[in-house]
């Protein structure tokens, strides 16, 4: 596969010397954004799939007219939770 390259980017001298303190031994500035990118391309795809889902969710309430509290949906995760947790516990 090809490699493309993204746009070169200006930025003020602040900004570069703070992502140049943060980066790990050996990695390179390249590597940083590189890698930033991707989080950020995953973050917001993320995001869209939750809103998607929410509204989805939405939706279907609004058409069966069936709705869940807060807290009846909060217990029903906790107890998950307390399962899962239990199935790890060392007997």
């Amino acid at each position: 596969m090809k490699t493309a390259t993204i746009p070169s980017l200006r930025v003020d001298p602040e900004l570069r010397a703070a992502a140049e303190s943060v980066l790990k031994e050996g990695e390179t500035l390249s590597a940083f954004v590189e890698n930033s990118l991707r989080a950020q391309i995953n973050y917001r795809r993320t995001q869209a799939e939750f809103i998607a889902r929410g509204l989805a969710s939405l939706a279907e309430a609004e058409r069966t007219g069936v709705y869940y509290s807060a807290e009846e949906v909060l217990g029903e995760l906790k107890g998950m939770l307390d399962a899962k947790r239990a199935e790890k516990r060392p007997e």
